[in-house]
């Protein structure tokens, strides 16, 4: 008990440190970043080479392709219960420990999914997904624990970094497909299960580098911090808590994240089925989502200054007309042309880019540190929930119409965010008009 005391003293006096030092809190943020983006390089790998190849798995286990949209459903579903456990895990006990039980736990679905092709099991297939889903909640609410110690001018270019450095795994995944399913037949394991191999090895080590490496923790600094300023006076309270909530910003930054992830998985669900169909193999499927989720991520450093300096309402409205393009070129060019292919489904990732990067910003400007994290977790339920139905819905509506119905009809649906951004009255330029000032003054 003595040694217990001693240390939780020990951990006081560090924070204490940090809250009274801006310096430290500048290296810290910048150790943040750097801690966070070793994990999603590791992370991108995991969560591309199961996108890539859960549709394919699914449909020889079952011999069905109507249910094909199903993988991508159950992890996504899973990814919804994930991600409100590590939201609530981060409030609680910081980004460290909610990130990195996320990671692992992906880890271990990857692990069920490689076990489940080996015994031919789509009871424990189905299972497993569900478990490798906590990957990908885990890979998106990364991103705000490099915006936890950042101003509010910097904030989207913070959500920015931590996503591009998915972009060495996320693009690496998919084209690694052909060798780790040779890897796997040689082993005595079904080639599709290959990349869950991969998966789970990337998972792994991603929880455990922010395991290691993610302290002190970002989220539970920047408490302290607003704690330290609301005794000093620095902020004023309010009948409801410490800061208050742009509750029009938090909707309208989770509507753009929650349509923007509903329409990209639609159609990058059934991508790799529609390309069967006209003869493209397994090398070319990876291809293809290899320039998807390049499109997804890459992109990220120069859409976090664009956020930053023209505005979040801007690039939101930026995302839908992106996914529109991508719409209309999936359904109107030539099914069997690489070329549109990956046309269509780079600015599908690149629209996606634009809406979660704008819809972040707003969503953490409409936000104080002592309800972030679970506000985060909650959004990041709807945008899990809305994968899932994407994908789910895609099959189905593929099966019964056409791939390009489905995709044009993704595109006109993400217009939508037009007038949910302008409804919300999100400041063009910077913040919400509501809280600018005060988040000036906690920066």
């Amino acid at each position: 008990m003595r040694d217990q005391g001693k240390r939780g003293d020990a951990q006081a006096t560090l924070l204490q440190s940090y809250v009274e030092s801006e310096e430290k809190q500048q290296q810290l943020y910048k150790r943040t970043l750097i801690v966070v983006m070793m994990s999603q390089i590791f992370g991108g790998a995991g969560l591309a080479a199961g996108i890539t190849v859960g549709a394919l798995l699914a449909r020889d286990m079952l011999g069905a392709e109507s249910i094909t949209g199903i993988p991508t459903a159950l992890f996504t579903l899973g990814s919804a219960g994930a991600a409100l456990l590590v939201g609530r895990l981060s409030q609680r006990y910081g980004r460290r420990y909610g990130l990195a039980a996320g990671f692992l736990a992906g880890g271990l679905g990857a692990v069920g999914v490689v076990i489940s092709a080996v015994m031919n099991s789509p009871l424990l297939l189905f299972v497993s997904l569900f478990i490798y889903g906590a990957g990908s909640a885990t890979n998106l609410q990364a991103r705000y624990a490099g915006s936890d110690l950042a101003g509010p001018a910097r904030r989207a270019r913070a959500v920015s970094m931590a996503l591009v450095s998915t972009t060495f795994g996320a693009v690496a995944g998919p084209n690694l497909v052909a060798v780790m399913g040779n890897l796997a037949s040689a082993i005595g394991i079904p080639s599709l299960a290959g990349p869950f191999i991969l998966a789970a090895a990337a998972y792994l080590l991603a929880g455990s580098v922010l395991l290691i490496l993610l302290r002190p923790d970002p989220l539970i600094v920047a408490k302290a911090i607003l704690i330290a300023k609301e005794k000093n006076g620095g902020l004023p309270r309010n009948a409801k808590g410490p800061l208050p909530v742009n509750k029009r910003g938090i909707a309208a930054g989770a509507f753009v994240m929650i349509m923007t992830q509903f329409v990209m998985t639609s159609i990058m669900t059934m991508t790799p089925i529609h390309m069967g169909h006209y003869g493209h193999g397994l090398k070319q499927v990876g291809l293809v989502i290899g320039f998807h989720v390049g499109a997804m991520y890459l992109p990220s450093l120069v859409t976090g200054v664009l956020v930053d300096k023209i505005g979040r309402a801007a690039m939101a409205m930026a995302s839908a007309v992106t996914l529109l393009a991508s719409g209309i070129l999936a359904a109107a060019g030539p099914a069997d042309s690489m070329p549109v292919l990956v046309g269509a489904l780079v600015l599908l990732g690149l629209g996606w880019n634009f809406g979660l990067i704008s819809g972040t910003a707003i969503l953490v400007d409409s936000t104080s540190p002592s309800t972030r994290a679970k506000t985060q977790g909650s959004v990041d339920v709807g945008i899990a929930l809305s994968g899932a139905l994407g994908g789910g819905l895609s099959g189905v509506i593929v099966a019964g119409t056409s791939y390009p119905v489905l995709s044009i009809s993704g595109g006109l649906l993400s217009l939508l965010l037009i007038p949910i951004v302008i409804w919300a009255g999100v400041d063009s330029r910077k913040t919400p008009r509501r809280i600018t000032g005060m988040k000036k003054k906690s920066a």
